[in-house]
């Protein structure tokens, strides 16, 4: 064979062909396939029309490639030209650049540096906690999104698949001239089918499909016989659609309905069709969308929006006030350094530096609570968007629907349910010869099979008249004991009332024509409109001798009744989505599928329909308008990847945090822009990839405890930011306070620094912490301002009492000179420990605590333990390694007074607060 190949390489050359490069040059017409520009190339959308329209001379001279196919060498040149028929995936990321990922925050970035300036000013216990909340933070965050996104991988399919290929032997174009010229006879074999593998693929190959197959490439079919394609996972339809070698629709169709290409990505449901590759790799419609996802940059979620801002009103915070601290305490104490170290305490004080370890570890425990609901978390951050989203925007096919077609309703010609249309249709579909389409298989599923199986057994199939796409139809002849042979035929209803003279109608046999005709006509016409297919059974009896039946045999029928089928929606949609509505979630529709089916499936899901807008409709649109539109209306209809893209993206920029719910291809683009993509395991790669979460199981009634778990994360998170910006607002006006009066510093560096590690460590058990039902009801967000005006409310309440602490320390126990500064520091340092641990309880609910609202067991143990190793410190035998001293007896009674007092005002304040400002 080598040598048979070197011979007609000589031949080749000789006759100035030269090599295969010269040979098989690539038409300018396939020149920078595979440029992006938003969802397609700009003239992507023309190539595929021109491949569709040609005529197939004319269009394997264009793609310059043979009616018996490529040869290897052929092929493995346009291979090494454009690359393998593989579609760009998103790489796993390297461990280093994740690691980065979940480190860089504004809160990480700035404790590392107090970090470091406590290490040189000599502070290494500070370095130690400072340095230990970050690293603790960052390595959970980085091995939960590590666990999940391992378990997303898990998913995908790694099948290595083929296609049957047409290889011809290269010497079969130089057989004549090598016998005329050189007296050599090359024997070439004739062009024969092999299998290749799917990514050895190229442009100019032909391929056979058959029914199980997976389209490999963009392909325009050559021949075809009854070839239906399911392509829901490229366009949202729900049912297979019809392709055909000759093109029968108008040239400006879109190229998705172009009835004679096959997409990458879409299945075979049954016939069988031999194709010519003209797209493959990047330069495919799923290939160049593939690209355009993954190569896209995910826009800020809403969280982390919402984190930034809160990070930065905070540091602002901080930024302002410790200059003051030093400048107030080294122009008082005259001692600049004491006063920077001072400063630096404060600082760190001011710093919630335990917030990316909260944020972290609520968002942890809602990942793990997800995946004992059989959900993957790939992002953590998709955690608190689930419970800020108030729109999901979601596709329908295998989303809503169960992405498979059922026998939907059975019914005579009156509309009624027919026992009777069942049978006659189970009979055709039972004894049928052929491949069995989809809607053959809904009628034997849905039949009573033990009954069905008796009834078939009464019967004896005589023929067949099989399916073809001119009549639209098909016959089983069947013969029982108790009457001749009937024929049984189901088709298109066009086509069946063309070969029907009589209708049955309550038994009685009647001409089909007139009133009758126009009733049948208008009743399928309603069930079209209502999204449904119809198919017409008919059938006729004929003298039990006549043996044989052909096409002819199939007139003067009696119409029995039809048979309608649909894609019906998952029980759990309908409670799924009520329970999303009912928690502040408004829901959209944005399917590929039109607009009769998707109007069907929401009435059947109880969906209120607000408004209905069209692809067409969307694309003639400007962003302003369809601004406005996508607020109003609730269904998008046959909308293409970018405009389902564009819709999400409009409703972003309104400020709504927005999910997405979709699995084909075409829901990818959608995905990725949206502040969480949702997507299921039966997905296709792209989608899962694209997406934040992925559902392991048909159930959508996780939704709502996504929601709901976001909501209790974001709340906690919420309470941990309100204690510490309040708290530490009230500690620094104190310290503020006190600076510009005392002949001493309130409090040493480290009283400071020992008392935030405490108050930080009571904090540990907010992520468990229960979160009140009214806080669950609606979305909740970040809103900075909210935060800043919540720290001027209750910041100063904590002042009140440390004010009134001081003047406790220095007029009722005489702390008032520099020699009994260590008397007035243990006083502030129990009570300003003791307040901000009650705040804890104070903030984190709306109502009253400890009757109306009880907090978790952990934060209550947390809190306890915190305040007894609080008083403990300076009351116990370790108070001199702190620099402190216990203080009298008689200074307790004066503390309860104070802790009632604060808990008074600040619920006072927080029925002021609720009534002015609402909580959340």
């Amino acid at each position: 064979m080598q040598m048979m190949e070197l011979v007609s390489f000589r031949i080749l050359k000789f006759l100035g062909k030269g090599t295969p490069e010269r040979f098989f040059q690539r038409d300018p017409m396939l020149d920078g396939v595979g440029r992006i520009e938003q969802q397609l190339p700009v003239d992507m959308s023309s190539r595929l029309r021109q491949a569709a329209i040609l005529p197939q001379v004319e269009l394997l001279k264009v793609f310059r490639t043979h009616e018996e196919g490529l040869t290897d060498s052929q092929a493995n040149w346009v291979r090494g030209k454009n690359g393998f028929n593989e579609v760009q995936k998103e790489k796993p990321m390297p461990w280093w650049i994740h690691l980065w990922i979940c480190y860089r925050n504004p809160f990480s970035l700035l404790l590392t540096t107090l970090a470091l300036i406590s290490w040189y000013t000599g502070d290494p216990t500070g370095t130690i906690v400072i340095s230990s909340m970050v690293i603790l933070a960052t390595l959970m965050r980085f091995v939960q999104e590590g666990r999940s996104n391992r378990a997303a991988e898990a998913l995908k399919a790694m099948v290595s698949n083929t296609a049957t290929v047409l290889r011809r032997d290269p010497a079969r174009e130089v057989e004549d001239t090598a016998r005329k010229y050189f007296g050599v006879t090359l024997h070439p074999r004739e062009p024969r089918w092999e299998e290749h593998p799917i990514r050895d693929l190229v442009v100019g190959d032909l391929i056979k499909l058959s029914a199980g197959d997976m389209v490999p490439a963009d392909v325009r079919l050559l021949t075809a016989k009854d070839l239906f394609v399911a392509q829901a996972a490229l366009t949202g339809e729900s049912l297979p659609v019809e392709k055909y070698a000759q093109t029968r629709l108008p040239e400006e169709t879109n190229p998705l309905e172009l009835d004679t290409l096959c997409f990458m990505g879409t299945n075979i449901v049954s016939g069988s069709a031999t194709a010519l590759v003209i797209g493959t790799g990047i330069q495919t419609y799923f290939g160049s969308l593939a690209q355009h996802v993954l190569t896209q940059d995910r826009a800020p979620t809403s969280f982390q929006k919402g984190v930034n801002q809160v990070s930065w009103l905070l540091i602002r915070f901080m930024f302002v006030m410790t200059p003051i601290v030093m400048i107030l305490n080294g122009v008082t104490k005259h001692n600049w350094q004491d006063a920077a170290l001072f400063a630096l305490s404060v600082a760190v004080g001011l710093t919630p530096e335990m917030l990316p370890m909260i944020v972290t570890s609520t968002l942890a425990k809602g990942a793990v609570f997800l995946s004992r609901k059989k959900v993957i978390v790939k992002r953590l951050d998709a955690i608190q968007n689930f419970g800020a989203m108030n729109i999901l925007c979601t596709d329908k096919t295998g989303t809503l629907t169960q992405d498979k077609i059922f026998l939907e309703r059975h019914a005579d010609t009156e509309g009624e349910p027919s026992r009777r249309v069942l049978e006659l249709a189970y009979l055709n579909s039972y004894y049928q010869t052929g491949l069995k389409n989809l809607l053959d298989v809904a009628v034997l599923e849905h039949a009573d099979l033990a009954n069905e199986a008796k009834l078939a057994e009464r019967f004896q199939k005589i023929d067949e008249i099989p399916f073809d796409f001119n009549r639209r139809r098909m016959s089983v002849v069947v013969r029982s004991t108790d009457e001749g042979a009937r024929l049984i035929c189901k088709g298109a209803v066009e086509e069946m009332l063309s070969v029907s003279r009589w209708i049955r109608q309550d038994e009685q046999i009647t001409p089909l024509e007139g009133d009758a005709l126009a009733r049948i006509r208008a009743m399928t016409e309603d069930l079209n409109r209502e999204g449904l297919r119809v198919v017409a059974v008919a059938s006729r009896v004929f003298d039990a001798s006549k043996e044989s039946y052909a096409i002819s045999d199939e007139q003067d029928l009696i119409l029995e009744g039809y048979i309608a089928f649909l894609d019906p929606p998952k029980e759990t949609t309908a409670p799924a989505l009520a329970a999303l509505a009912a928690h502040g979630v408004q829901v959209k529709i944005l399917t590929g599928d039109n607009d009769l089916v998707t109007a069907k499936i929401c009435r059947e899901v109880g969906l209120n329909v607000e408004g209905m807008l069209l692809g067409h409709q969307v694309e003639a649109m400007s962003d302003a308008q369809l601004k406005i539109e996508a607020m109003r209306v609730t269904v998008f209809a046959k909308l293409s990847p970018n405009q389902k893209e564009r819709i999400v993206r409009v409703l972003r920029d309104e400020g709504h945090v927005v999910g997405f719910m979709g699995d084909g291809i075409n829901d990818a683009p959608a995905l990725r822009t949206a502040d969480i993509g949702i997507s299921v395991d039966t997905a296709v790669d792209i989608a899962k990839e694209a997406a934040d979460i992925i559902l392991l199981e048909k159930s959508l009634m996780v939704l709502e405890e996504g929601v709901i778990e976001g909501r209790k994360t974001f709340a906690n998170m919420l309470k941990y930011i309100k204690m510490t910006a309040s708290s530490n607002f009230g500690n620094v006006f104190s310290v503020l306070v006190a600076g510009a009066f005392l002949p001493f510093l309130p409090m040493l560096p480290m009283h400071l620094l020992v008392q935030n590690l405490l108050y930080d460590i009571s904090q540990l058990g907010i992520p468990f912490d229960h979160v009140d039902k009214e806080l669950l009801a609606k979305p909740q967000r970040w809103q900075s301002d909210d935060i800043g005006r919540f720290m001027i409310f209750f910041g100063p309440i904590s002042s009140i009492f440390d004010i009134t602490t001081f003047a406790i320390m220095w007029y009722v126990f005489g702390a008032n000179v520099p020699e009994h500064q260590t008397l007035f520091q243990s006083g502030w340092f129990i009570e300003g420990l003791v307040s901000q641990t009650m705040i804890v309880h104070m903030i984190r609910t709306q109502k009253i605590p400890f009757i109306q609202s009880m907090a978790a067991p952990p934060l209550l143990i947390m809190t306890l333990a915190t305040i007894t190793v609080g008083i403990f410190i300076p009351m116990g035998p370790l108070a001199h390694w702190f620099k402190l001293q216990a203080v009298p007896l008689s200074y307790f009674p004066w503390l309860v007074v104070m802790l009632f007092s604060y808990v008074a005002l600040t619920q006072g304040m927080k029925h002021f607060y609720r009534k002015r400002w609402g909580w959340q």
